[in-house]
């Protein structure tokens, strides 16, 4: 575990950040940009908490944070540094369980019959907001993927992520009696 005795260090007033393993690079790298939106959603997560969650879902979103932070690690990092530094990773078991998480909410929710909007109460809309962002860390970390090696899980674990987010938004507005925002196609 780390220990921060000093939230500034100074090194970043040239306009570049320090990776996992020690290389300096260009604070707007698309590493960065990555990981900045991966906190991002993270952060989103945390207004919705802070809007007050059901009770069902409060200890998933402390637990998908949880994760997006060893996601973040995980950016952070190059993956030539990865067995020498033992840094957390998302695996296969992360995306099961959001798989898992979103069967069990669906089937409280029955079928989707038609698209849906952001909104609802506070918590659903602040719900949609992450999924959004998160889906935005997704297209980052693919266009990245491109470019540079990335552990296997990513991409995955983020499409997945907003999936299950958009269910949590549904179940949020079901639990507190408040009715999606269905899209009127003919308006």
């Amino acid at each position: 575990m780390p220990r921060i005795t000093k939230v500034y260090t100074r090194t970043g007033d040239d306009g570049t950040t320090g990776l996992v393993g020690g290389q300096r690079v260009p604070k707007e790298s698309p590493r960065v940009e990555a990981y900045g939106t991966v906190d991002e959603t993270s952060s989103h997560l945390g207004a919705a908490a802070a809007a007050g969650l059901t009770e069902r879902l409060t200890q998933p979103v402390q637990r998908i944070q949880n994760d997006l932070f060893h996601l973040g690690s995980d950016l952070a990092m190059l993956d030539e540094d990865k067995a020498r530094l033992q840094v957390p990773q998302i695996e296969q078991r992360h995306v099961d369980y959001l798989e898992r998480l979103m069967d069990e909410l669906t089937d409280e929710l029955g079928p989707l019959e038609n698209f849906i909007l952001p909104g609802g109460c506070p918590s659903a809309a602040h719900l949609h907001v992450a999924r959004a962002v998160c889906r935005r860390a997704e297209r980052t970390v693919v266009a990245l993927s491109r470019q540079e090696a990335l552990g296997a899980w990513t991409a995955k674990y983020l499409n997945r992520l907003s999936d299950t987010l958009f269910v949590m938004a549904r179940y949020e507005n079901l639990k507190r009696g408040v009715g999606d925002v269905l899209w009127d196609s003919r308006a």
